[in-house]
């Protein structure tokens, strides 16, 4: 069977499957968003019970981080990215799942070659990288002033 090029492309076209990039994106930005929203409820809470804010922002940061922690021991965190996908990463909680995740991989393993061993095996590389990108800076700061 031959097919000229506009048939193929309208042959393709029919049969190809639909993208979901539509659908996908509305679900990480309410999910990423609601993650974010939450953040600010519990920054606004501490703020409320006297806190500054800067100790408000390092509470929410805490409490993010256990529920991200929480969450991912529980099994939930997992079903949530996978409804939402780039939307869990928002950094404090997909950072919490990113740790605890490896970890609850390789309990069986045992506490020391297992979970302490693979604990940052998907963070590690930020964690680094992180690290060592903020020393240039704040040497090149030192150095060059600011």
């Amino acid at each position: 069977m031959k097919m000229t090029k506009e048939e193929y492309k309208k042959y393709s076209e029919e049969h190809s499957p639909r993208s979901k990039s539509g659908r996908n994106l509305l679900r990480a930005f309410l999910v990423g968003g609601s993650i974010c929203l939450l953040g600010q409820g519990i920054t606004q809470a501490m703020t409320a019970l006297g806190l500054d804010k800067a100790a408000a922002g390092s509470a929410c940061s805490v409490s993010l981080i256990f529920l991200g922690a929480l969450l991912t021991g529980l099994g939930v965190y997992d079903k949530i990215a996978k409804f939402a996908g780039a939307g869990t990463l928002v950094p404090i909680t997909g950072f919490a799942n990113s740790v605890v995740a490896p970890a609850l991989e390789f309990k069986t393993e045992g506490f020391i070659l297992g979970v302490a061993a693979k604990m940052f095996i998907i963070s590690g590389p930020v964690i680094v990288y992180g690290i060592t990108s903020s020393f240039i800076y704040g040497l090149l700061l030192l150095l060059f002033g600011a």
